[in-house]
């Protein structure tokens, strides 16, 4: 089989019915050469089903990378589905994000050298994130505002998320105040960029451990493309049980040290 162009790291954990419809819409991409690595931390074996069964119906290989369950530990499976993937360019998204037709084409048509990109996304509640079905997606009903408005999604400014094309979108990302960080959600980069500060750290669980491998790319050197209103995925609503104050203080400790330290590799990432 030959190398895809990009690949893109999927994260998930127990949560079948999300990652099923995340999964057909990778199946809706304009651009088609790409592999889905399933970072899985720690699901049980309907999960590993679904996978198999979806393997049969999309055009993309898909493959899953697994560990035991050991608590909320995304950094060290994000770390592994690095390593897994073969293509030079990565993607990362979550499994409760539906990427729009042309979210892998705004990713790889926007990447470039010395750069990693900042993608945006759409929040949905949890009422139009279970009503959303297959056909939905593959007739990108759910990333069409007057449908999203039917079903009760109010007229706000980040309408314009979903509604901005061409010219408006590239104005739009250029004067947002958001600042163009790493978001596990929707982020992009080369894989060797990442590999040389070291993955994830994983130390780190819930809150804040995707911006931080941001801050160290920055201090290697590197600069982050805004494209929050351009690559686009709607994101579907889910408990955060995983969420505590403690995991929350020790990630900002980590934050600060390597925001005062300039740091650029972690100790505790990809390489032990």
């Amino acid at each position: 089989m030959e190398i895809p162009k990009i690949s893109i790291i999927v994260s998930t954990y127990n949560a079948e019915e999300w990652l099923k419809k995340v999964l057909w819409g990778f199946e809706q991409q304009i651009f088609k050469d790409f592999e889905v690595v399933i970072a899985d931390d720690g699901s049980k074996a309907p999960t590993k089903e679904l996978l198999a069964e979806m393997a049969e119906k999309v055009h993309y290989p898909i493959v899953h990378v697994w560990q035991e369950d050991d608590g909320f530990q995304k950094s060290r499976i994000l770390n592994k589905a690095v390593t897994a993937c073969s293509a030079d360019y990565i993607i990362m998204t979550d499994g409760d994000c539906i990427p729009r037709e042309d979210f892998v084409q705004v990713h790889y048509i926007n990447k470039q050298p010395g750069y990693f990109i900042s993608g945006g996304y759409y929040m949905l509640p949890m009422n139009i994130s279970k009503l959303i079905t297959l056909d939905d997606i593959e007739k990108q009903r759910c990333f069409n505002i007057q449908w999203l408005k039917e079903k009760g999604i109010p007229q706000t400014f980040k309408n314009n998320k979903l509604t901005a094309r061409g010219i408006i979108s590239k104005v739009l990302n250029w004067v947002t105040p958001t600042n163009a960080s790493w978001n596990g959600h929707n982020s992009s980069g080369w894989k060797k960029d990442i590999e040389n500060v070291n993955g994830f750290d994983e130390r780190m669980q819930y809150g804040g451990q995707d911006r931080e491998l941001g801050e160290r790319l920055f201090n290697f050197g590197l600069k982050s493309k805004q494209l929050r209103y351009s690559a686009v995925c709607v994101h579907l609503d889910h408990k955060r049980g995983y969420k505590t104050p403690e995991s929350i203080a020790k990630n900002v400790g980590i934050r600060n040290a390597t925001k005062k330290e300039k740091s650029v590799w972690t100790f505790y990432g990809i390489t032990k």
